[in-house]
């Protein structure tokens, strides 16, 4: 059986949205929640700008050091040497990440006519940590990439025209990622193919429930043809490349009882668990779908499983905005709760399969 977890709850000044590890147990935030999600409290004023916070583990009350965004920021990732924010008005912004450099202004790409207009809420790092993907709300995609001389160059790959908005975006490979968001469900790019959308699945809820949006995606990195994802009304599901039209149902509301709900709002973020061990035996041949964290809307971060009850580590009287797993120690999880603190959980080994 496995040691109980244990839960450290941080107070934090200000809401935050966004929370990343960092190499040498640091956090990253991003204050002040974007104003998609919520409205601000009574008697708060909405800022103007937000600001990436970098935060030691052991005393998140004492910050490290504070970047400043031009606007409220949408999303946020990391690569090994690089912080990436894409902001709420559809800038992009290249930062360092180490403490050394954290002074520095980095390169941006602005909003505007040639880049995003709007929220840029799909966001990752590819390319051998040379290229980022933008999806946004717009319905615009990018490819960002050094230019020489110190610049970066954003190429388009399709413009919708408003027609549909992405709110996810992931890559699989040097030359494939997906993007996910409303009225669009997931799309799958491979740039050997002129750039384009070579499969797309609607997910699970044409099976008699609402419509949905996509929210988040993630792809294992040994099972790179295995997305999951998490969207509206609880909804996680996984999608295999393999067979492209049958969607797996993981949770969610009105899926005649294929998978039980662990929540019933918004699944805000969703990552492949390494620390949970499949109850199948784990293969890159096995079609099971390996564990995966979830956080929501109305406070849950749980563990779901392919055929097997949720495990809910956390139920908050607030929403859970975001979650990281670090990826060093993986038992070691960190949140961002809506009502102004960071929750460290830390869950305990399990000692029947060290047995």
């Amino acid at each position: 059986m496995a040691d109980p977890p244990s839960f450290r709850r941080h107070p934090h000044p200000f809401s935050i949205d966004l929370i990343r590890w960092l190499p040498s147990l640091l956090l990253l935030l991003l204050l002040r929640p974007p104003p998609r999600r919520r409205r601000p409290r009574p008697g708060r004023r909405p800022p103007s700008s937000s600001h990436l916070h970098l935060l030691p583990l052991h005393d998140p009350s004492s910050p490290l050091a504070a970047l400043p965004l031009p606007s409220r920021a949408a999303s946020l990732r990391c690569s090994p040497s690089v912080l990436a924010a894409a902001t709420s008005s559809g800038s992009l912004h290249l930062l360092p990440s180490s403490l050394d450099a954290a002074g520095s202004a980095g390169v941006s790409v602005p909003a505007g006519a040639g880049f995003h207009v709007g929220p840029v809420r799909g966001l990752d790092c590819g390319g051998g940590g040379e290229e980022w993907v933008t999806a946004g709300e717009d319905g615009r995609v990018h490819v960002v990439g050094g230019g020489g001389d110190g610049r970066v160059v954003a190429r388009r790959l399709w413009d919708g025209k408003g027609m549909a908005g992405y709110e996810a975006a992931r890559w699989a490979s040097a030359a494939e990622f997906a993007t996910g968001g409303a009225g669009c469900g997931v799309q799958w790019w491979d740039r050997r193919k002129g750039d384009a959308v070579v499969a797309q699945c609607k997910g699970v809820w044409g099976r008699g429930i609402v419509t949905g949006m996509v929210h988040s995606i993630d792809i294992h990195p040994s099972r790179k043809h295995i997305c999951v994802v998490g969207g509206s009304s609880g909804t996680i599901f996984a999608w295999d490349l393999r067979w492209p039209q049958q969607p797996i149902p993981l949770s969610g509301l009105g899926l005649n009882g294929t998978a039980q709900p662990v929540s019933e709002s918004e699944v805000w973020e969703v990552l492949f668990d390494n620390y949970t061990q499949s109850t199948d035996i784990i293969s890159s041949a096995s079609t099971r779908i390996l564990p995966v964290m979830m956080c929501s809307e109305d406070g849950i971060l749980a563990v779901v499983e392919q055929d097997e009850r949720p495990l809910e580590l956390l139920a908050e009287p607030c929403a859970i905005n975001s979650f990281d797993i670090d990826p060093q120690n993986p038992s070691d999880v960190v949140c961002a709760l809506e009502w102004e603190s960071i929750g460290v959980l830390t869950r305990g080994r399990d000692t029947m399969a060290e047995e």
